[in-house]
């Protein structure tokens, strides 16, 4: 009997799988945001043996770099995502190979959220209001 076959017996051994989760983050003091940003939305690849075991690891991973998590919305595996007909890049795919290797959280992209757009278009230009 092989090792991925069955562990403890009588169930089928689970094995780790990466997730894509949108984190919604509000603000925190020493949280490394944007200035002018009333926080923002993080792409994350998460690895775990299900949705809720990545969703509680990034939760708490997050929270352990001063971020404050908000809302979690999970868009599924690898799988699940090229069976809804997603297109997923080559880079994409490497971060998510690497959050596997490395039983991890990888934070791919952060999108700083600000209430006026005004704010958002001085910010990502280096000019202060």
């Amino acid at each position: 009997m092989g090792k991925d076959s069955k562990a403890n017996g009588d169930k089928p051994a689970k094995r780790q799988q990466v997730y894509t989760l949108l984190v919604e983050v509000g603000r925190k003091s020493g949280d490394g945001l944007p200035d002018k940003s009333t926080g923002a939305a993080l792409m994350c690849y998460a690895s775990g043996i299900d949705e809720a075991e990545a969703v509680r690891e990034t939760v708490a991973i997050l929270k352990q770099a001063d971020l404050a998590p908000l809302d979690v919305s999970g868009y599924g595996t690898l799988e699940e995502r090229l069976a809804e007909g997603h297109d997923i890049p080559d880079e994409e795919r490497a971060l998510m190979g690497r959050a596997l290797d490395e039983n991890s959280v990888i934070v791919a992209q952060m999108t700083p959220f600000y209430d006026d757009p005004a704010k958002r278009r001085d910010a990502e230009d280096g000019h202060e209001n």
